[in-house]
């Protein structure tokens, strides 16, 4: 009588999103899953801040391309609604200038009617710009990002050839080619920052960020981006998936050229496969040298996305003339991004952007009173000290009560930072980055680090730092994308 063939086992290090979403897949398939979370809790840099009965999502705040979350859900036959609920925000944010406010409704009707109030006739162009962001966002979710990044020829399509323009010119030079008011330009180029790269460097073929922030609009999971992260762990334990917190992974045990297992606390734990979620980087470093795929210098040639530093504030008061999400465009746009990427240093006038869920979600701050976070988007590897920390925390309160019109600080319970090196120290961040690895034309698809090891059998990798890039929907297909990449070679 023949033996049982056992499941294949994987070893998950990190539990991002994007880890998450690929034990899932691969749990669905049979496989035997077992994550190990160097944190007390899972989500990576998704994680969440709770104190004195204030709620903070420490990573991502923006809900994004919905459409993305409930393809994951319906490939395990569920719906988001079984797990969080959902509210479109409207608006959907507000963008303060130094002399105006913009206002981001929940539909394009509003949106044109606040883009005509600007610049006369714009609302044309707007529809135009949109239409074609459409266009590019239904080739880049259903052609372009469900490809592995193996090949150059990935990218070649029957659409993609008739748009191969767009991926030599830039998102700043299309906008600019259609609108020539800078409050207006200025809108139009933020949604692509959550690619982590200037406007003038990020191919135009991304602009269907525009359609995800205007035509799908912005929305919120009661309770904060953490039940997200709830859903998916609860998801992943439905399916078998076995979830270690504070387990920090110290190396990636090769034998003979294969990926055989991890060691944990010093313990040797044997998989078929190893795939690691953790920032690409730190993962590589948990191997041997001669298995590293990739070298220091190649990591210091790349462009990185923006550290942050962030302020998390319990208010005792409501505060007033804010949204749930509020940029501060009242400073110069192209000389902070100068002094994120060009020239790397603290900045002398950030942009920053201010959440406050608490006006959505009652159940984010105790009755009465909000919950607030700051951030200020900073270079990667910059000299990070509490006095820093504090000079600009005076600097963007004065321009924040500036703007909204009121005195705040007297309001605060308590203030949290986090920064450069809590990046590092937490999540193992190359350089205290926030977001991955930008995505430029040379850090697109084929060209970014690989799913797969070049250089250890069943060893890969998912996350912001690989393929299609930085984001939460993003990570949920590379998650995907790894497992069928597995289970393939498998």
């Amino acid at each position: 009588m023949p033996l049982m063939e056992m499941n294949k086992s994987c070893i998950v290090i990190g539990s991002g999103f994007s880890s998450l979403s690929a034990a899932c897949y691969l749990a669905k398939e049979g496989w035997d899953v077992s994550i190990y979370e160097k944190n007390g809790t899972v989500g990576g840099r998704a994680s969440q801040f709770i104190k004195d009965g204030f709620t903070f999502d420490m990573g991502p705040s923006w809900y994004w391309m919905p459409d993305i979350f409930d393809k994951f859900f319906a490939d395990f036959n569920k719906k988001t609604s079984d797990y969080y609920k959902l509210e479109k925000l409207s608006p959907a944010y507000k963008i303060f200038f130094s002399d105006d406010i913009i206002t981001i409704g929940d539909s394009m009707d509003k949106i044109c009617l606040e883009f005509e109030r600007i610049e006369p006739g714009s609302s044309q162009a707007l529809k135009k710009f949109i239409g074609k962001a459409q266009e590019n966002y239904d080739i880049a979710i259903n052609k372009v990002v469900l490809r592995p990044g193996l090949s150059p020829l990935e990218l070649v399509t029957k659409e993609t050839i008739l748009k191969v323009d767009q991926f030599f010119k830039t998102i700043s030079s299309q906008v600019r080619k259609s609108f020539k008011n800078p409050k207006l330009v200025s809108t139009l180029e933020f949604p692509v920052l959550f690619l982590g790269a200037k406007p003038s460097n990020t191919p135009s073929f991304y602009n269907f960020m525009n359609f995800a922030d205007f035509g799908l609009g912005t929305w919120h999971p009661k309770g904060g981006m953490y039940e997200v992260i709830k859903a998916m762990e609860s998801l992943a334990k439905e399916l078998g998936v076995k979830v270690h917190t504070n387990s920090a992974i110290e190396k990636i045990e090769v034998t003979n050229g294969k990926a055989t297992g991890v060691i944990n606390n010093g313990k040797t734990i044997t998989a078929d496969v190893v795939l690691s979620g953790a920032d690409y980087q730190h993962s590589e470093s948990l191997l041997d040298e001669k298995h590293q795929q990739y070298s220091k210098t190649y990591w210091d040639k790349k462009i990185f996305a923006p550290s942050s530093l962030l302020f998390y504030i319990g208010f005792d008061s409501k505060l007033k003339n804010v949204e749930h999400h509020n940029l501060f465009f009242d400073t110069d746009f192209e000389l902070h991004a100068k002094e994120i990427y060009d020239t790397p240093k603290w900045p002398s006038n950030p942009l920053f952007y201010a959440n406050f869920p608490s006006i959505t979600d009652a159940s984010m701050a105790p009755d009465g009173y909000e919950a607030g976070f700051f951030l200020v988007p900073i270079a990667t590897a910059l000299e990070d000290t509490e006095a820093l920390r504090d000079q600009y925390f005076d600097i963007i309160m004065d321009r924040f009560e500036k703007r909204t019109g009121q005195n705040i600080r007297n309001n605060i319970i308590f203030k949290e930072t986090f920064c450069v090196n809590d990046f590092v120290e937490r999540y193992n961040s190359y350089k205290g980055n926030a977001y991955g690895m930008a995505n430029t034309l040379t850090q697109t698809a084929f060209l970014r680090p690989n799913l797969r090891s070049k250089k250890v059998v069943d060893l890969y990798f998912t996350g912001q730092l690989t393929v299609p890039g930085p984001g939460v929907p993003p990570a949920l297909i590379s998650g995907k994308l790894v497992s069928e990449l597995i289970i393939k070679d498998n």
